[in-house]
């Protein structure tokens, strides 16, 4: 019988390698790519066609919510896994609108990370235990009360996505251009897409859309006031 074959995306790699070690010792399971960021998480996703992906969302450069969406159009036979230590209900909304068939909080045991890559990989979706019990508090068929933030993101496309990710982390036009290969020109065309159907039209504004989305952690600084 084949392997779950396994891609890690976490930026930090002291959890990224404690987790691969963990994998290791699991029968059954290969970790085939490591990540550590959402850009080379897709990059890696497209090579390998892994089965499933273990995601973070926090990750600089493009977070692990735009690149589950990427991974899933390019290939929707992969299975992502949220693994992340935000667990309120606009992460799990969003996780589960970007394609995400697990969400795991990183305090869970290994013994339920192991569980979910296994139940993804039948087809089946895994939640944390709060978050279940949260769900079904709320009735599992609920409908989601989409926020106006929300229904802006559903604007933009993947790139300006990634555009806006780049400014909110403070990184100028041209570095910006380099990191995602394309003109300054072209960036500044993204910029302006981006103020308009936000209706934003500064820096500082963009950042705090990008953390009140999600798109960043709160815990970015705003370099400009």
């Amino acid at each position: 019988m084949n392997p779950i074959t396994i891609l890690l995306a976490e930026d930090h790699m002291i959890v990224r390698e404690g987790l691969r070690k963990m994998l290791d010792l699991e029968p059954g399971f290969q970790v085939v790519a490591e990540a550590k960021n959402g850009r080379q998480a897709v990059t890696l996703a497209l090579h390998h066609c892994p089965d499933v992906v273990l995601m973070d969302i926090a990750m600089p450069g493009l977070n692990g919510l735009e690149a589950t969406r990427q991974v899933i159009k390019a290939n929707p036979a992969t299975k992502i896994i949220i693994l992340t230590a935000h667990n309120d209900d606009a992460y799990v909304n969003s996780a589960t609108a970007s394609g995400a068939v697990g969400f795991l909080l990183k305090q869970t045991s290994s013994h339920n990370v192991c569980q979910a890559i296994r139940d993804v990989y039948m087809g089946k979706t895994f939640f944390s235990a709060s978050i279940t019990r949260r769900l079904s508090r709320l009735g599992q068929h609920a409908p989601r009360r989409a926020s106006p933030n929300d229904k802006k993101s559903a604007l933009l496309t993947s790139r300006e996505v990634e555009v806006l990710q780049l400014i909110a982390e403070g990184k100028p036009n041209k570095e910006t251009a380099a990191d995602l290969g394309i003109s300054i020109k072209t960036v500044e065309k993204h910029r302006g897409h981006l103020m308009e159907k936000l209706d934003i039209h500064d820096t500082a504004s963009l950042t705090r859309y990008a953390i009140s989305a999600g798109i960043i952690e709160s815990s970015v600084q705003l370099t400009i006031i």
